[in-house]
C-alpha cells in the first residue's frame, strides 16, 4: 500500500505530532508499505528519507501552545505536487483542523482520505470560531482516527462526526534499557522532567515550585531537565542555594533521551492540561521509571488511575512535592510502579498501533488497494 502521512507542525521542533508521524511512517515501512510524508520544514534539517520538505513554517499561537505551521498559497502548491507525484493508494493527514498542511490536503486530494485528532482543547475558541469553514475540508474525509477520548470529545463537540480510537504509539523496546547519563542519579536521589522549558502548559513551573520544598528537605536531592528552552531562565526561577542541584541539558538527541529517563529515581510529568495522551510520558513508562503525574483525565487513563504510576493534584506543588516524598522514600513501591508502567505501556507499542491503523486504511478502500488513488483535485485556492 502507497500512504501519504502529513504532518502540519514543522518538523525540527520536537512534538507529540512530530514524533507519532515519524514512528508510524517507520512501522508501516516495516510492515512492508511504501510511505511518504510531507511536512513543514528547515531546509537545513536533515531528514529522514522517507520525509519531503513542504518550506519554512512560521509560529501562530494554537491550542494554547505555540506551533510552527505552513499555510498560503505556495504551501498549497508544494502540497498539490506532492499528492500528484505520490499517487498514494490512501491519504492520512494529523490534525487537519490546524492551520497547516493537513487542511490544505483535504482541500487538494481527492480518494481516499484518513485523519488523526490528536488536540485535547474542550474550550477551544479557534475551533468554534472556524468550524463552519473546516467542513469543506472534513467532509471529505473518510475515516477518522482519536488518539484518546479527550482527543475523540474534542472532535465530537466543535466539529460533529465521532472516531476510532486509536491511541499514539511508542517504541517501547527503543526505551527499555540505557546507560544512565554520568553522575546520575547518585546517593541523594534525583528527580527528572523532559518537556519545553518556555511551555506553561507542560508545568516546570509546578516542579520548580515543589523542588523548593524537596530539594530543602533533602540536601543530596537534583532534579535533571531536558528539553528545548531557555536554560539560563530556568535556573534564575530556582532559589540560589538550591541552584546547583539543578541541572538543566536542553535539547536532547534521541540517545541521551532515553538515557535521561534511565538517569533518575522519579519522573515528573506535571503537565497542567491540553494533552490527549502524552508521549513522553508513554516513553518514560517504556524506560520503566517510576513516574510521578498530574492526574489530568489523559495521564489518569495511561496511568490505569493510579496503577502504573504516582498521580497527583494537577497544578498543586505542595502535593507534588508529598507525592515525590513519598516515592522518594519508598524504593520497593517504585520498583512495584515501574513494573507495571512496562506492562502498561505494551498497550501503546508500534507493532499493535500501527496494525490497528492499517485497519482503518482498508475500510477506506471500497475499490482495493491501486484502484483508487488518490489525486490532486483542481482547487486551486487556499
Amino acid at each position: 500500500m502507497r500512504v501519504g502521512l502529513v504532518c502540519p507542525y514543522t518538523w525540527e521542533v520536537p512534538g507529540g505530532v512530530q514524533q507519532h508521524v515519524g514512528d508510524l511512517a517507520e512501522a508501516l515501512l516495516q510492515l512492508g508499505h511504501e510511505v511518504s510524508v510531507l511536512a513543514p520544514c528547515d531546509s537545513e534539517t536533515e531528514l529522514p528519507s522517507y520525509l519531503v520538505s513542504a518550506g519554512r513554517a512560521v509560529p501562530v499561537p494554537y491550542n494554547g501552545s505555540v506551533a510552527r505551521l505552513s499555510f498560503g498559497f505556495r504551501a498549497a502548491g508544494r502540497v498539490r505536487r506532492w499528492i500528484r507525484d505520490g499517487s498514494f493508494d490512501v491519504l492520512h493527514v494529523h490534525e487537519p483542523a490546524a492551520p497547516s498542511l493537513s487542511l490544505l490536503a483535504c482541500w487538494a486530494a481527492e480518494g481516499p482520505i484518513v485523519a488523526t485528532f490528536h488536540a485535547s482543547n474542550p474550550r477551544s475558541r479557534a475551533l468554534a470560531v472556524s468550524a463552519g469553514v473546516l467542513q469543506t475540508a472534513l467532509e471529505k474525509i473518510n475515516g477518522r482516527i482519536a488518539v484518546s477520548d479527550a482527543a475523540r470529545k474534542t472532535l465530537v463537540e466543535h466539529l460533529g462526526g465521532d472516531a476510532v480510537l486509536i491511541p499514539n504509539g511508542v517504541a517501547v523496546d527503543r526505551f527499555a534499557e540505557a546507560r544512565p547519563l554520568e553522575g546520575w542519579p547518585g546517593e541523594g536521589g534525583a528527580i527528572g522532567f523532559l518537556g519545553r522549558l518556555d511551555e506553561p502548559r507542560k508545568g516546570l513551573g509546578v516542579l520548580l515550585d515543589a523542588f523548593d520544598t524537596l530539594g530543602r528537605d533533602r540536601p543530596g536531592l537534583r532534579l535533571l531537565i531536558a528539553g528545548p528552552g531557555d536554560g539560563d531562565e530556568v535556573r534564575r526561577r530556582v532559589a540560589p542555594e538550591l541552584r546547583e542541584r539543578v541541572e538543566v541539558l536542553g535539547r536532547v538527541d534521541d540517545v541521551d533521551k532515553v538515557r535521561a529517563y534511565h538517569s533518575v529515581d522519579v519522573f515528573c510529568a506535571p503537565n497542567l492540561g491540553g494533552e490527549s495522551f502524552g508521549i513522553v510520558l508513554a516513553e518514560a513508562m517504556s524506560a520503566g521509571a517510576a513516574i510521578l503525574a498530574s492526574d489530568i483525565p489523559a495521564f489518569a487513563h495511561v496511568l490505569r488511575d493510579g496503577g502504573a504510576g504516582r498521580l497527583f493534584a494537577t497544578g498543586d506543588p505542595a502535593d507534588l512535592a508529598r507525592a515525590g516524598a513519598e516515592l522518594l522514600d519508598a524504593p520497593d513501591r517504585r520498583s512495584v510502579l515501574s513494573r507495571a508502567a512496562r506492562e502498561a505501556v505494551r498497550t501503546y507499542d508500534w507493532h499493535t498501533v500501527a496494525a490497528d491503523v492499517v485497519r482503518v486504511y482498508e475500510t477506506v478502500l471500497p475499490s482495493g488497494v491501486g484502484q483508487s488513488p488518490v489525486t490532486a483535485g483542481r482547487r486551486e485556492g487556499v
